[in-house]
């Protein structure tokens, strides 16, 4: 199989990638292999190619969701060359491998305003799009007008706002992972530049001041109760410095685990696990992850 990727000429084949090389947690094993597509018509040809023989596959982007476990018995597609960017006016065309942060300070200095949220989310366009990445009371899907995907018949298909059911921390791709971001349509509105870079500045310094950001990590691990704060829940527990091996509940900011001790991915699976089950048992509340577990 890893003969034949390479003999496509697709793009990149890196074979049995460490996963937590390529993810924020820094936890996780090996992959079979990991192609790196260098444009939409070779990405389509390695989905056939890989459906054809039922290989598992799963697109990743900067891996800053995602907990992989101990062997990945697929192929990693990550679109880290998907990343041209366009901006007319007040409407930026990109692609899904851009990074969200470096995106987020250039259209800032360009005066345009509506991204200011993203600028501490460690992703890119293509996995806060899949996820609807948010922060201070907004997300990706105030702003997103359409994207670009690849579909499960691998047609090239346009979705609108309307039709990608952007709700808390989800979306349409996200309930339908078969469909593929390739690129987004993303419109702003014009403002004062200072202004919006200070709004970045005092978010930035209240992050260093509330989150554990000197460990790796994949940001707020669930999803905060509707009326209420994850973090809240679990510091109410007493967990905060709660650890199994080398993965701990963050004493900065409790909806954080961090990998502070050599964790393993069990130990980040357990220890969410464990959270759950105790949030459960106290306030009756199921918390939902965030983050995604890959089987």
């Amino acid at each position: 199989m890893i003969d034949k990727l390479k003999k496509m000429k697709v793009g990149k084949v890196i074979v049995n990638p460490l996963m937590k090389d390529y993810t924020t947690y820094k936890v996780g094993g090996k992959a079979l292999a990991m192609v790196i597509p260098d444009n939409v018509d070779n990405l389509i040809k390695l989905i056939k190619f890989l459906d054809e023989n039922k290989i598992k596959w799963k697109v990743i982007g900067n891996g800053s969701n995602l907990i992989f476990k101990e062997q990945y018995d697929g192929v990693i597609i990550k679109l880290s060359e998907f990343k041209k960017l366009e901006i007319n006016d007040t409407v930026i065309d990109v692609e899904a491998g851009y990074n969200l942060p470096r995106l987020c300070m250039k259209v800032a200095k360009e005066g345009l305003t509506g991204l200011e949220f993203a600028a501490g989310i460690p992703g890119t366009i293509g996995g806060a799009v899949f996820m609807n990445a948010g922060a201070y009371k907004s997300d990706m899907g105030y702003i997103v007008s359409e994207v670009t995907v690849i579909d499960e018949n691998y047609d090239i298909k346009t979705l609108y706002n309307r039709d990608l059911n952007f709700h808390y921390r989800t979306s349409f791709l996200k309930q339908n992972p078969r469909y593929i971001c390739i690129s987004a349509k993303i419109v702003l509105k014009r403002g004062n530049t200072k202004a919006i870079m200070d709004v970045i500045e005092d978010r930035k310094q209240r992050r260093l001041m509330s989150q554990p950001l000197e460990y790796p990590s994949a940001g707020s691990v669930f999803r905060n109760p509707e009326n209420d704060y994850a973090g809240r829940l679990i510091e109410e527990l007493g967990y905060k410095g709660k650890n199994i091996g080398g993965a701990y509940v963050s004493d900065k900011h409790a909806n954080f685990i961090i990998n502070k001790d050599n964790a393993t991915s069990s130990d980040v699976i357990a220890l969410i696990n464990e959270v759950k089950t105790k949030v459960k048992e106290k306030y009756d509340i199921d918390l939902i992850e965030e983050q995604e577990i890959v089987d």
